[in-house]
């Protein structure tokens, strides 16, 4: 199994259009976590100035594939996961922070912290996920 460095997990991030759509970038990808983090502006946001529930959804599930992938290597996909939005999510940053719980040789759950950062530095958490990856046949 290969694990990707940081440089080809970030590749892998920049090749998936709608990480580029939102603005993605990852900026920790070493076993076993991932953060990912997503410079926040008003196409984001939904109707009351919040950021929408699919941009936290896409966060937390990204993140959480990634952290499986510092552990499983690059041939996975998520599995599942669960979201509990804990406060509306505003500022200038999100960040989504996941790390591995327990791992398989196939399979990987992990947890996700979902903070807010406001303009002046300061992080709230606004939701929180579990999920898992499980690797793939691509040949197949």
């Amino acid at each position: 199994m290969e694990i990707l460095g940081f440089d080809d997990a970030a590749a892998v991030l920049a090749a998936q259009p709608f990480s580029v759509l939102v603005g993605a970038r990852l900026t920790v990808y070493a076993p076993p976590r991932a953060v990912l983090e997503i410079p926040l502006r008003p196409e984001l946001m939904q109707q009351f100035g919040f950021v929408h529930g699919g941009v936290l959804s896409y966060a937390a599930d990204n993140a959480i594939t990634f952290a499986a992938g510092t552990v499983l290597g690059p041939s996975i996909v998520t599995t599942g996961f669960t979201i509990d939005y804990l406060r509306p999510a505003g500022g200038v940053l999100l960040r989504a922070e996941a790390s591995v719980v327990e791992s398989t040789k196939r399979q990987a759950l992990c947890r996700c912290e979902i903070v807010a950062v406001d303009g002046n530095g300061t992080e709230k958490v606004c939701a929180a996920a579990q999920g898992s990856a499980r690797l793939i046949d691509l040949s197949r």
